[in-house]
């Protein structure tokens, strides 16, 4: 049988201790439904890095992570139609859903409580092949390179739900705390629809990246915006930041919490931070639609891509960066040349 180089989750725990090992597997077969691709670029999120760090309960072992993978149809399984090989696809977190419950027919997938995701429930695309839905998996705008497209699979299409789950009103002035993979395309689309956004985040490079993208003003994490906020997405995974960000919004404005994992919230004083009709929201994955609705307003917007191109076999190294705060834009995993 025929093998592939991929990384894959040992046993969960501090990067200092290695976590993510890489070794050789078999090639996986795509089963009915299924397409098998040939991974030629995959977006290192902060997701993965939840996982392989164990902020994330362990959904399999011997994981193989990574969901914002592009690449080109090898092989289709029994069954699968959408795609042929050497059509360029992209394989995001959302894997799969009953399709059958409440909230699945209520157009509210990303809730189903049998949902499955990529790099967590199966293998992802820290690997030369990937195995994947055909139904959950999307097209690719053809204005984007490999390595621009994998941040929009899971970076963008969340930061994209975020901003609708904010609620921002027309015109509408917006912050944005954090500012890294998904922060960057969600300003570029606030700016695109009108909004006046205003970056919190810490790092020279981020606050220069967003200053560069149209932020209207640029400051530390702590800081108070130079003007009450109508809306907030909490993009950085620090609960110490909920009380900071709703104490920005003005009369009833919407915070919005966009990582699937967030460090403990403080105490928080209704007076201070919810009175006046201020709301706190979370955001839980997306559905099909999101990404299908952002992949198109990603090219028809022509959004930017601040990407860092890492070597696949150095995917560990990206993930120190990404926890330092040292990847400017989003890390992207490649192939190397030949692969």
């Amino acid at each position: 049988m025929s093998t592939m180089q991929a990384w894959v989750v040992d046993e969960p725990g501090p990067l200092r201790r290695h976590p993510l090992v890489r070794t050789e597997l078999p090639i996986p077969q795509p089963g009915p439904g299924e397409v098998l691709v040939h991974v030629r670029a995959c977006g290192v999120c902060r997701t993965d890095l939840h996982v392989v760090t164990g902020d994330l309960a362990r959904h399999r072992h011997h994981l193989v992570p990574g969901h914002e993978v592009v690449g080109e149809v090898a092989l289709v399984g029994d069954g699968a139609h959408r795609f042929v090989p050497g059509d360029r696809v992209g394989v995001a977190w959302l894997r799969a859903t009953c399709g059958s419950c409440r909230w699945c027919r209520s157009g509210r997938e990303n809730l189903c409580a049998a949902s499955r995701y990529t790099g967590w429930d199966a293998d992802g695309g820290y690997a030369e092949y990937a195995v994947a839905p055909e139904a959950y998996t999307y097209r690719v705008p053809a204005s984007f390179e490999d390595v621009e497209a994998a941040p929009l699979l899971c970076a963008g299409i969340i930061g994209y739900r975020s901003l609708r789950r904010a609620e921002l009103p027309p015109g509408g002035r917006l912050g944005i705390y954090g500012f890294g993979a998904s922060a960057h395309l969600t300003a570029q689309v606030a700016v695109a629809q009108g909004a006046e956004v205003h970056v919190l985040t810490r790092g020279a490079e981020a606050r220069a990246l967003a200053a560069e993208l149209g932020a209207a003003s640029v400051g530390g994490p702590h800081d108070a915006p130079p003007v009450p906020l109508d809306a907030a997405i909490l993009f950085a995974p620090v609960g110490e930041l909920v009380p900071v960000a709703l104490e920005a919004l003005g009369p009833g404005g919407t915070l919005a919490v966009a990582g699937i994992h967030l460090s403990d919230v403080p105490v928080l004083d209704y007076q201070r931070h919810l009175f006046r009709e201020r709301s706190l929201r979370s955001v839980t994955s997306n559905t099909r639609h999101d990404g299908e609705e952002f992949l198109l307003l990603a090219e028809r917007l022509g959004l930017r891509v601040a990407t860092t191109a890492v070597p696949m076999d150095e995917a560990d190294r990206a993930l120190v960066d990404l926890e330092a705060g040292r990847v400017r834009g989003a890390a992207v995993l490649v192939p190397a040349p030949g692969g």
